[in-house]
């Protein structure tokens, strides 16, 4: 291990302790498994970061504090003056945050009354000095602003919880892993909302994309020899969820070479999106963080009132939703286009069986630019289906010349539901061959809870990705086909129905073959017999049914 792996997993561990020791706070303070405990979490942990990240920045451009022994002591004589022009300088993706605000000038107030006041203040002061950049919107246009009062969740001994809480905050910096990569933060982000982003949170509950799948997915839309290629491009997630599809994706092209747009019905999941933009240095897309109805309502579009259309599309949809509440409402002129195959009809019973997943796909569709490429999570059963509103939509992917391919991936890939699932591959410039893989039987199964979950090794990704990219035909695991191939399979998408049947054939001599004959006359004359015998028997007692009177 290198001198730099080594660095960047001890901080790694200290930023994991760090978040294990708020966590403690909260139990001791009654918020433990509380609905509200991962709003306390999340935001406390992002303050930490935005301190931590401008002392960084400001220190880059003002030598004199980047060299003091206690840069602090020297802060504290610069002017409001001083202190604007400092904050002229930095980009406008860092927070700014006032002496008043820093850590260690909260931690110095602890000997003030009403201090769970004084911590409140200081995060929603931050909260509107920064609202024009970090704030989510609403499809109304309502502001979600970084922070709130955090006190408020908790019933008793509100200033002791705030003091524990700055206390674990003082004993370390984040200042020396700014200059780490995705993957650094990637696991941090996971480690950190790993305990809120399950399928306990309800009817909206935030399914957190397995890295694995995610990984796929960006590879095979950017392959790596494309990577530097790509510029300015939009990439859009309709069910963003904490973002890890785009999270991906925006790394493989490049975080400064991507905006970001989202939106997802949640206002959980988009602030664990924020979270995860601000982490990975893509603030300047926060404001496309859209948090409502993509299907009744979708927020981005053109200055004409069209939907907006997009280079990259990444979606991992809800398989189940009831959306009967608004069905009806989708029935207009202007939604005929979009959902070209049709609306889902709503049963009467088992009402969260629907296949919604239908409207984001055709949404999706609707969505990319002329020559745009997506890739969305579909049940394995939507690339066989031979009916209905799945089926017409494979006929308009393969009839239209817009697929890319299919991946379908192992049982159990996601731990929080048994259903089978496949990747889906646009791409609207694709006129040629058309590649299908069957990666069902890759992967390790482990326990994870109380679920079964399947594990790809890095070989496994990258024998998915490489065969998918190069367009390779592997026995029992890939196939390469044209469009009139699907089209004479009733545009079936599943690999195994394009495999070839093969016959073994053993070379054996004639003496060989002869005695193999012979075995097989003898073995066909005792048949006969035995044939002719059971005959026989059964004509004896045919003969001797009678009719009882």
């Amino acid at each position: 291990m290198t001198n730099t792996q080594q660095f960047a997993q001890t901080f790694e561990s200290q930023t994991k302790a760090l978040i294990d020791n708020i966590k403690k706070v909260c139990a001791n303070y009654g918020l433990g498994n509380d609905g509200n405990e991962f709003k306390v979490i999340t935001q406390v942990f992002l303050y930490k970061f935005l301190n931590d990240k401008y002392v960084f920045e400001i220190k880059k451009i003002d030598k004199k504090l980047a060299d003091a022994d206690n840069w602090e002591d020297v802060f504290k004589t610069y002017t409001d003056k001083e202190i604007a022009k400092l904050n002229m300088r930095l980009k406008p993706s860092i927070a700014r945050i006032s002496p008043d605000h820093f850590i260690t000038s909260l931690f110095n107030k602890q000997d003030k009354p009403n201090y769970a006041e004084i911590f409140d203040k200081t995060l929603t002061d931050i909260a509107i000095d920064n609202s024009d950049i970090f704030s989510v919107l609403t499809e109304g246009g309502e502001k979600i602003v970084l922070f709130e009062n955090l006190s408020k969740y908790v019933t008793d001994d509100r200033d002791k919880f705030c003091k524990a809480i700055v206390n674990k905050l003082t004993d370390f910096s984040f200042e020396n892993i700014f200059n780490e990569k995705f993957d650094f933060y990637a696991t941090i982000f996971e480690y950190l909302i790993k305990d809120y982003n399950t399928n306990s949170g309800g009817k909206y509950a935030e399914y957190f994309t397995p890295h694995a799948v995610s990984k796929i997915m960006a590879r095979c839309l950017v392959p790596q020899e494309t990577v530097g290629a790509v510029n300015n491009a939009t990439c859009y997630d309709p069910s963003a969820g904490s973002g890890s599809l785009l999270m991906n994706l925006a790394h493989q092209i490049g975080e400064d070479k991507c905006t970001i747009y989202s939106q997802d019905i949640s206002q959980k999941s988009s602030g664990l999106l924020r979270l995860n933009l601000i982490l990975n240095d893509l603030v300047h897309s926060i404001h496309n963080i859209i948090k409502g109805n993509t299907i009744l309502e979708p927020y981005h579009k053109q200055d004409s009132g069209e939907l907006e259309k997009f280079d990259y599309i990444v979606s991992n949809p809800p398989f189940k939703l009831d959306f009967s509440d608004f069905s009806a409402d989708l029935d207009t002129k202007e939604n005929h286009e979009r959902f070209f195959a049709g609306i889902p009809k709503v049963p009467a019973k088992k009402k969260e069986s629907m296949a919604i997943y239908l409207m984001f796909l055709q949404h999706i569709m609707h969505s990319l630019k002329e020559n745009g490429k997506a890739a969305i999570v579909v049940p394995t059963g939507f690339i066989t289906a031979q009916s209905g509103i799945d089926k017409k939509i494979r006929q308009k992917l393969v009839d239209e010349k817009m697929l890319a391919g299919v991946v379908s991936m192992p049982s159990n890939i996601f731990a929080n539901t048994g259903t089978n699932v496949s990747i889906l591959f646009i791409d609207k410039a694709n006129k040629g061959d058309v590649v299908l893989v069957d990666a069902s039987n890759l992967g390790e199964t482990v326990k994870e809870g109380k679920n079964q979950k399947t594990v790809l090794t890095k070989d496994e990704e990258n024998q998915i990705i490489n065969t998918f990219n190069n367009k390779e035909v592997v026995d029992d695991f890939s196939v390469v086909v044209s469009y009139d191939d699907l089209k004479a399979k009733n545009y079936s998408l599943s690999a195994g129905q394009y495999f070839e049947i093969k016959i073994e054939y053993v070379d054996i001599t004639h003496d060989e073959f002869t005695a193999k004959l012979n075995e097989f006359e003898v073995n066909l004359l005792s048949y006969f017999e035995e044939s002719k015998r059971l005959e026989s028997n059964i004509k004896n007692q045919l003969s001797g049914v009678k009719y009882a009177q």
